[in-house]
């Protein structure tokens, strides 16, 4: 076994063992985190008891590389903290990015059942938490629980389904709508609720709002202000906040 630390489960109550004085450990509000994750938490007590008991804490600073695209899928990965930035490199050497893997969720097996190496880059956005699980280990649960083939079916099912109605959106609505819609996702994953205003956590450039929406950073700082004329939010250096759930989504059925 490696000296990575081990989460496991008694009586209910999440405790955490470590083999090294020095390897981290989750904190309450990461453990929270991974056990209130919608996919995570619909899984069998004993299912998420023996991923726990197999996973291992790395933390990661602001911008470090998680893992590059060509990699070996080593590990299996979940977001307790902090947020994962998913890009790729132009033909031109431009960095772009695809998506951000919120709290929660749970990545990296695709590169994993089909064998093939890692697709995109993921670096930290913010100081980020990771919960991984090796391949050995991942391989492991599936011959014990075949609960947890059909529970990720349906976890790439989902990415389908996003990724479908990302493209539709692509080609069907306007920017501005996909901006509004982009918004509230953003407010739904990372909001922070301030008496009426809702204050989105995850630090944005508005490059990074454009890449997410397919735009120029030009045509998504004229949609920002448009919003913020219509009292939906309010635009801070770095940070977002939607000053009306109703104006937004108005906006995004445009």
């Amino acid at each position: 076994m490696s000296t990575v630390p081990h989460v496991t489960e008694a009586g209910g109550r999440q405790s955490l063992t470590r083999q090294t004085m020095d390897d981290p450990i989750l904190t309450i509000e990461e453990r929270a985190a991974i056990n209130n994750g919608r996919w995570f938490s619909s899984l069998s007590p004993s299912l998420r008891h023996d991923i726990l008991r197999c996973a291992f804490v790395k933390r990661y600073k602001d911008g470090e590389l998680i893992c590059a695209r060509g990699d070996p899928a080593e590990f299996w990965s979940a977001v307790a903290r902090g947020a994962v930035r998913v890009s790729s490199t132009s033909i031109t050497g431009k960095q772009v990015t695809l998506t951000y893997v919120e709290p929660g969720i749970w990545f990296g097996d695709v590169a994993i059942f089909d064998g093939e190496r890692r697709t995109h880059d993921a670096y930290a956005h913010g100081d980020t938490t990771m919960l991984s699980v090796s391949r050995a280990d991942l391989q492991k649960i599936l011959t014990q629980h075949v609960e947890l083939y059909e529970a990720l079916l349906r976890l790439n099912c989902r990415r389908l389904r996003i990724m479908f109605n990302l493209v539709e959106d692509l080609n069907t609505r306007p920017l501005s709508a996909r901006l509004a819609k982009n918004i509230l996702m953003l407010a739904r994953s990372y909001g922070v609720a301030q008496g009426d205003e809702i204050r989105i956590g995850l630090q944005l450039a508005q490059e990074d709002l454009a890449q997410l929406v397919g735009a120029s950073r030009q045509r998504v700082n004229q949609e920002l202000k448009e919003l913020e004329r219509d009292g939906a939010l309010r635009v801070e250096p770095t940070r977002l906040v939607v000053l009306s759930r109703e104006k937004l989504a108005q906006a995004a059925e445009r």
